[in-house]
C-alpha cells in the first residue's frame, strides 16, 4: 500500500482550509506600513522612519506555558491567543517601546481549523487593541509529536522606542517608590503549581464560590496589555523603570529594573491578594515565600517613579480610572 504525505499524518489540504479561515481575522490587524498579504515567505513592514529622530527596535519573544492545559481541558482557545501577545506587549513596555508588529508560530499533532480559528481570533484581537500588526507566522503539523488534542504557541513582537527615552537608560534612585497595577489573575505564570492544586480535587467545570466562578474560567481569565494605561506617559522623567510582573514574581521581575546597590522595601500588606491566590495557597498549602515568588499575587506591572511624581501619576491613573498600590520603596 502506498504511504503518501497525507497518511503519514499531514493534511495539506486541512492546512490551506485553516489558512482561508483565518485571513479574515488577520486582516484585521493590518496597518499601513504592512506591505504584505499573509501567506508570503516573509512579512513586510514599512518602517516609518520620518516619524522618528533616533529610533531604537526592541524585539521579545514568549509562549503561553502551561495555561494552554486549560485550553485543552475546557475546549476554548480565543483567550491564550490574547494572552501571548499581551505577554509580549508588556515585555517590550518595560523598555519604554511601543509594538508594531507580532508573529506567531502553532504546531500541533493534527491541525483542527476550527480551533486553530479561535485561536488566531484571539491573537488578532490583542493585536487590534495594541494597534499591532499579526504580519505573519508558521502554522506546523507534526504527527506523533504532541498529545491528541494538544498545540504549543509562541509568539515574537517587534516594537520601537526613540533611544533617548528608553527606560533601562534611566536611573533608580533610593526612596523611588513602588505603585502597583492589578492584574486579572494569574496571567500567564504559575501555571504549573495553580494546575497541580486547583486540579487534584476539582475539575475545570467545578464552581468555588471564592472565586465566583468555574476553575476553568478563573485560570483562562486573560493576561491585560498596560499599554493603554501607560502609553502617555512613558515620556516622564519622573518614571524611573517599569516591572513586568512574570515568573519570578515581584522582587525577581523588580530586580531586573533597579540600579546596581539598591534592594527592594516591599509592603507586603498593602493590598490584598485577589481570590485565586488565596484559594490557591489555602487547598495546597504553598508556602508564603513560594507564592511570592511563582505568582504575581495581584499585581502585574510595577511603575517605579521619583516620589515627586506620584501626584501626576494619581491623576493620570485617577483619569482612566485606573486601580493602583503604593507597594513600597527603593532602598540603597
Amino acid at each position: 500500500m502506498a504511504i503518501t504525505y497525507k497518511s503519514a499524518g499531514v493534511d495539506i489540504d486541512r492546512a490551506e482550509e485553516a489558512l482561508d479561515r483565518i485571513k479574515k481575522h488577520v486582516r484585521t490587524t493590518l496597518r499601513p506600513e504592512v506591505l504584505t498579504e499573509l501567506g508570503h515567505f516573509g512579512g513586510c513592514f514599512q518602517f516609518p522612519a520620518k516619524d522618528y529622530n533616533d529610533p531604537v527596535l526592541v524585539s521579545s519573544a514568549d509562549g503561553v506555558g502551561t495555561k494552554l492545559k486549560l485550553a485543552f481541558l475546557t475546549d476554548r482557545h480565543d483567550t491564550v491567543g490574547q494572552c501571548l501577545v499581551n505577554h509580549c506587549v508588556n515585555d517590550i513596555l518595560a523598555v519604554g517601546a511601543r509594538p508594531l508588529f507580532f508573529l506567531d508560530y502553532f504546531s500541533t499533532g493534527k491541525l483542527d481549523p476550527v480551533s486553530f480559528e479561535q485561536l488566531v481570533f484571539g491573537l488578532a484581537k490583542a493585536c487590534r487593541e495594541n494597534g499591532t500588526a499579526l504580519i505573519g507566522g508558521e502554522t506546523a503539523e507534526m504527527p506523533d509529536f504532541y498529545a491528541a488534542g494538544e498545540y504549543d504557541l509562541s509568539g515574537t513582537i517587534v516594537g520601537v522606542v526613540e533611544k533617548e527615552q528608553m527606560l533601562p537608560s534611566r536611573t533608580t534612585k533610593p526612596n523611588d517608590l513602588l505603585v502597583g497595577l492589578p492584574s486579572t489573575g494569574l496571567h500567564t505564570n504559575g501555571y504549573s503549581l495553580a494546575r497541580k492544586v486547583l486540579l487534584a480535587d476539582h475539575s475545570v467545570d467545578d464552581v468555588i464560590p471564592e472565586l465566583g466562578c468555574t476553575v476553568g474560567e478563573e485560570l483562562l481569565k486573560i493576561h491585560r496589555s498596560y499599554l493603554p494605561v501607560v502609553t502617555d506617559i512613558l515620556h516622564h522623567e519622573w518614571l524611573h523603570g517599569l516591572s513586568h510582573i512574570t515568573g519570578g514574581g515581584i522582587e525577581g521581575n523588580t530586580r531586573r529594573v533597579i540600579a546596581e546597590g539598591q534592594s527592594l522595601a516591599v509592603d507586603w500588606e498593602a493590598w490584598e491578594w485577589l481570590p485565586v491566590f488565596k484559594v490557591i495557597q489555602q487547598l495546597g498549602d504553598v508556602p508564603t515565600a513560594d507564592m511570592r515568588r511563582s505568582m504575581n499575587l495581584g499585581i502585574g506591572l510595577i511603575l517605579v517613579i521619583d516620589a515627586a511624581g506620584l501626584p501626576a501619576l494619581k491623576d493620570h491613573l485617577d483619569s482612566l480610572g485606573e486601580s493602583y498600590f503604593l507597594i513600597g520603596k527603593l532602598e540603597s
